[in-house]
């Protein structure tokens, strides 16, 4: 599936969305290049989950977690993992299984670790098209069955 979007404001709504059709369980792993707009989609994202703390990527604490929406959100960054195993040091495990939402940015670096029910989302900028341009690529997600 792929969505466009020509501004913060429609990526950041695009997310929120999304997120209303999301269930305790889901891990979402989002990638995209340094820029691509991954934090505005986190914040959106967040929002979406009924979270009105402001979120901030969690790059030198890996993971940061909001529990005051209709789900807890556990936001990673793993920008600075090395080796995937890293992260059953933080309880990975608990978190992916656990009762809120996984959002894991950079998340093509652990895929090997990754449930088989993960969504896919690629953040791409098309300049060519606008400095705001952005295309979403989102893969295993079907939206009458989100996160099966």
């Amino acid at each position: 599936m792929l969505v466009q979007t020509e501004n913060e404001k429609e990526t950041f709504l695009f997310a929120s969305s999304l997120a209303k059709k999301m269930h305790a369980g889901c891990v979402i792993c989002l990638d995209g290049e340094l820029g691509a707009g991954k934090t505005v989609f986190a914040s959106g994202f967040a929002a979406g989950l009924g979270i009105t703390e402001s979120i901030c990527s969690p790059t030198f604490t890996i993971l940061q977690v909001y529990e005051d929406g209709r789900l807890p959100l556990y936001h990673f960054d793993v920008y600075r993992i090395e080796d995937a195993d890293e992260m059953y040091e933080i309880g990975f495990d608990e978190y992916v299984f656990g009762s809120g939402v996984c959002l894991i940015e950079w998340g093509c670096r652990i895929k090997d670790i990754l449930p088989e029910n993960t969504i896919y989302i690629n953040i791409k900028k098309d300049l060519q098209k606008s400095f705001d341009h952005r295309d979403i690529i989102l893969e295993g997600f079907a939206d009458e069955a989100a996160c099966n």
